[in-house]
């Protein structure tokens, strides 16, 4: 049974306390979000329009692009409005809420992200085998396992939190509402409760990245029995996977693989994953591949033409 509150909205102390400061970041980050939602909705239109992008690597790709919109979505458009609010409020629900929607897409993100580097392992190490065991089917169901992952674990980490009290000091020092900040406001022992969010979280960032690890270490050695250009183009595409889970990973096993404490690095560190590492995606993933920039060119070139047939 859920335990009794008497606190009924909480105060987000966010970034920074400095009104100069925060003014520059509402512009900065607004232009952050925005090159978010672009550049990732940019790559699902593209690789769902694209005759030619139809591999599984693009599939898992589009659906790496749709979670990152909606994982940036759970924390900028609150962080960015609360730069130009003094009090920086969120009720109850609404903080329970955005902890639920930051843990489901981050861990789905986890679990695509694996997702792909075991497509690249196959393509790479059993290119014989890969049409055979990556279908279409397999595919679908190793993107909804990643949502039904994900989902479960939101349920544990807000469940847990729900059932903790809140009888005294309402101030989060973050710009969301997250586990271990709330776990030092509460009035309970947190002991328990901390040892399962690092199980939980933790170990779920830490298994997936260490799985990632030796997946690509793996891919690496079998490189040496390929043809130059065949390592080249493999080198081409895992190095924008890697680049992506080092940004993503790095910062997430810090927060979640520790117990809670107070840190100051906490705020900079989650801008990494819920911020940068959405808005370097796209430009990751497209700025060395040259299918999918042939296939935005055809995109905006079907668009312009459209238009002018429009217009004429």
């Amino acid at each position: 049974m859920m335990n009794i509150s008497n606190v009924t909205e909480f105060v987000l102390l966010g970034l920074s306390q400095n009104q100069k400061l925060q003014k520059m970041c509402f512009v900065l980050f607004l232009c952050f979000y925005i090159s978010i939602v672009l550049g990732n909705l940019l790559i699902v239109l593209t690789v769902v329009s694209s005759q030619h992008l139809n591999s599984p690597m693009y599939f898992f790709l589009s659906y790496l692009s749709f979670v990152d919109i909606c994982y940036s979505s759970v924390t900028a458009p609150k962080m960015i409005a609360d730069f130009l609010t003094e009090k920086k409020l969120i009720s109850f629900t609404g903080c329970i809420a955005q902890l639920f929607g930051v843990h489901f897409f981050g861990c789905t993100e986890i679990f695509i992200l694996t997702v792909m580097a075991y497509d690249r392992y196959i393509a790479i190490c059993k290119p014989l085998h890969y049409t055979a065991i990556m279908t279409r089917r397999v595919c679908g169901q190793m993107v909804a396992a990643s949502w039904v992952g994900g989902f479960v674990h939101s349920m544990v980490q807000t469940l847990i939190t729900t059932h903790l009290s809140f009888c005294g000091p309402n101030e989060i020092d973050h710009y969301f509402c997250d586990v271990h900040p709330l776990l030092q406001l509460a009035c309970t022992d947190t002991y328990v409760v901390g040892i399962i969010v690092v199980a939980n979280s933790g170990m779920i960032a830490l298994g997936c990245f260490l799985l990632l690890v030796i997946s690509y270490i793996v891919i690496l050695i079998s490189l040496r029995t390929h043809s130059s250009e065949g390592r080249r183009k493999a080198l081409s595409t895992c190095g924008s996977h890697i680049a992506v889970v080092i940004l993503f990973f790095g910062p997430c096993t810090f927060t979640y693989i520790r117990p809670s404490s107070h840190l100051s690095e906490d705020k900079m560190v989650a801008v990494f994953y819920t911020i940068i590492t959405p808005m370097l995606n796209p430009m990751i993933y497209t700025l060395r591949n040259e299918e999918v920039k042939s296939a935005m060119r055809k995109l905006w070139s079907r668009k312009g033409m459209s238009d002018g047939k429009s217009k004429g």
